[in-house]
């Protein structure tokens, strides 16, 4: 009768053990990994820790899409993927503490070791794979993308806004024009011109400055140039910077 010891090293046994631990049934590394995670202090060794518990990670990622699992184990998976998870993040902080490289930086995206990202990685509880469609938790993503539907509600189009606007938004409504309007908008004109000259009484005007015509109130009107003096002047004004540049 072979011993234990000897069992344990057999060819047949390793065999057994790394195909168990492939498919997600135990967890052949978590006897040799340190629960102490606080304790260490080699960064190296923190990395050697970290990417044996990604593999269990990616390894029980693909466990559980199997289709022939009970709810009872998928549930069991999804618990012992968001044990990992948080084991992960402790030998991550570790790892920064020590002074090594900050893996928490990538924006709560979890990879594995062959550096695929592995879907439902991140902050809090979560679900992988058919977790997802477990009784209860379906109900929750429906809901929540429900929500998110809602709340990304497309914003009115210019056609909706027209559909809401009539002529008495540009002032064509039918009383617009009336003559008791008209009259009471005429006594505040001159109210608020009133107003402004009571304001501006004893008032200088800056040097320098030029009234226009019509605002001195001497009745003369507002005298607007004819095309060809606007022209004329435009001439003048170009010969008279080609003579300051000669």
């Amino acid at each position: 009768m072979a011993r234990n010891s000897e069992k344990a090293q057999s060819m047949l046994f390793r065999f057994r053990e790394a195909q168990a631990a492939d498919l997600g049934i135990i967890d052949a590394g978590r006897t040799r990994r340190p629960r102490s995670i606080t304790e260490q202090d080699s960064i190296p060794a923190c990395e050697k820790w970290r990417g044996q518990v990604l593999k269990e990670i990616s390894r029980k990622v693909s466990r559980i899409q199997d289709p022939a699992l009970s709810d009872y184990q998928i549930r069991d998976l999804n618990d012992e993927i968001n044990k990992l998870m948080r084991e992960k993040h402790m030998w991550e902080v570790q790892i920064r503490n020590l002074g090594g490289p900050n893996y928490m930086r990538s924006g709560g995206k979890v990879y594995d070791e062959a550096g695929r990202e592995i879907p439902g990685g991140g902050r809090g509880y979560k679900y992988f794979g058919r977790a997802r469609e477990l009784p209860g938790v379906k109900e929750l993503f429906e809901a929540a993308a429900r929500a998110k539907q809602d709340d990304e509600k497309p914003l009115e189009t210019r056609d909706d806004l027209r559909k809401q606007v009539d002529a008495a938004y540009y002032g064509y409504a039918p009383g617009e024009e009336d003559e008791k309007l008209l009259a009471y908008e005429a006594a505040r004109e001159r109210q608020a011109y009133e107003n402004l000259a009571k304001a501006a009484a004893g008032l200088e005007p800056p040097p320098g400055w030029e009234s226009l015509p019509g605002d001195t109130g001497d009745g003369q009107a507002w005298e607007l140039p004819t095309m060809e003096e606007v022209q004329q002047e435009l001439i003048d004004r170009r010969r008279r910077r080609l003579l300051d540049q000669l």
